[in-house]
C-alpha cells in the first residue's frame, strides 16, 4: 500500500471524535506554522473544535510513520525532537479556563516529554476537583525514548485523574507483563481515580471503580485498520457522560453498574466503527446511534 498523509495524533483525534459526537470541544497544543501544521489547525476548525487555546510555533510538526500489520494492528515511529507538540511551556497555559469546560484530556508521549509534559501535569493538577480529568496513557515508547522515567511522568497525571481509559497494550508495555489489567487498575484507583476503563480489542472492555468491576464484550466486525480506536473509545466515554448530564466527578463516582455498562456498552459500538475504516475516521453520534439502535436483521 502506498504511503499517505493522514492527519492525526491522541488529544486531536480525541478533540474531532467529541465534536463529531455532538459534544463542544477544544484543544490546547502547540501547532506549527509549518503545512502540516497548518493543515492540523485547518481539521481542527472545519470540525467544529475550539482552536483559542491552540498556541502556534515554528517548531516543527511532529510526523508519526504508521505501518499496519495484516490484522489491522498498527506499529509506529516518531520524528519528533522539539517539535511543535513537545514546545508547550507553563507559559502557554491560559490563566482560568471557562466554566464551561468540563473535562481536560490527556494522553500519549505529550505526558512524558518535556517541556510539555510538565506543563500538562500543571494544568492537570491546578484543574484537579474542579473538573473532569480523563487520561489515556496510549503509550508510544518509541516516541517516548527512555521508559525508566515513565512511571514518575505518568503518575502526576494518574494523581490528579477522574477517569483513566488504558489498554491492556498500555497495562504490558507499563509494567512489563509483571501485573495484571485488575492490579493496575487498583493502583490507578489507589491513587484517587473514580473510574478506571481497560479496552481489550476485540474483546470488548472493563470497568472498575467503586461499586464494582463490569465488562462488556466488543462487537463483531471486519477490522480494516485500528488507528484511532482507543481515541475513539475515550471520546465516547467522555461524550457519552456529557449527554447524560454525568460530566463532573462527583457524577462519575456516583456511577452504578448498569450505568457503567451502558457507558462500555456506548464507547464499544463508537470505536467499532472506526475499525472498519481506514484511519483515525472518527464517527458521528448519528452513526453510532443507528449500530445501536438497529432493528434485529429478520
Amino acid at each position: 500500500m502506498p504511503a499517505r498523509v493522514v492527519a492525526g495524533g491522541s488529544p486531536f483525534n480525541v478533540a474531532i471524535g467529541l465534536a463529531r459526537l455532538g459534544v463542544a470541544a477544544g484543544f490546547l497544543g502547540g501547532v506549527s506554522n509549518d503545512r502540516f501544521g497548518t493543515l492540523l489547525a485547518d481539521i481542527l476548525a472545519s470540525e467544529g473544535v475550539d482552536g483559542r487555546f491552540v498556541v502556534r510555533t515554528d517548531r516543527l510538526t511532529t510526523i508519526s510513520a504508521v505501518a499496519t500489520g495484516k490484522d489491522g494492528h498498527p506499529s509506529y515511529s516518531f520524528h519528533g525532537e522539539g517539535a511543535a507538540d513537545r514546545s508547550l511551556t507553563l507559559d502557554d497555559l491560559p490563566a482560568a479556563l471557562p466554566e464551561t469546560i468540563g473535562a481536560l484530556t490527556f494522553g500519549s508521549y505529550t505526558m512524558a516529554v518535556e517541556p510539555v509534559g510538565s506543563a500538562y501535569a500543571a494544568l492537570a493538577e491546578r484543574e484537579k476537583g474542579r473538573r473532569v480529568i480523563s487520561v489515556d496513557p496510549n503509550l508510544r515508547p518509541t516516541a517516548i525514548g527512555d521508559m525508566a522515567g515513565w512511571h514518575g511522568a505518568a503518575e502526576r497525571f494518574y494523581r490528579a485523574a477522574t477517569l483513566i481509559k488504558a489498554s491492556e497494550e498500555d497495562v504490558q508495555i507499563a509494567w512489563d507483563g509483571h501485573i495484571t489489567v485488575a492490579e493496575a487498575a487498583a493502583y490507578w484507583l489507589d491513587l484517587g481515580a473514580q473510574l478506571v476503563v481497560v479496552t481489550a480489542g476485540e474483546r470488548g472492555a472493563t470497568a472498575f471503580s467503586a461499586a464494582g468491576r463490569v465488562s462488556v464484550p466488543g462487537r463483531p466486525v471486519a477490522v480494516r485498520d485500528t488507528v484511532g480506536a482507543g481515541d475513539t473509545f475515550h471520546a465516547a466515554l467522555l461524550a457519552r457522560l456529557a449527554r447524560t448530564g454525568r460530566l463532573s466527578p462527583a457524577a462519575i463516582a456516583g456511577l452504578d453498574l448498569p450505568a457503567l455498562k451502558e457507558l462500555l456498552t456506548y464507547a464499544v459500538a463508537a470505536a467499532s466503527i472506526t475499525v472498519t475504516r481506514c484511519g483515525a475516521d472518527l464517527p458521528s453520534a448519528a452513526e453510532v446511534e443507528a449500530l445501536l439502535y438497529a432493528a434485529p436483521a429478520g
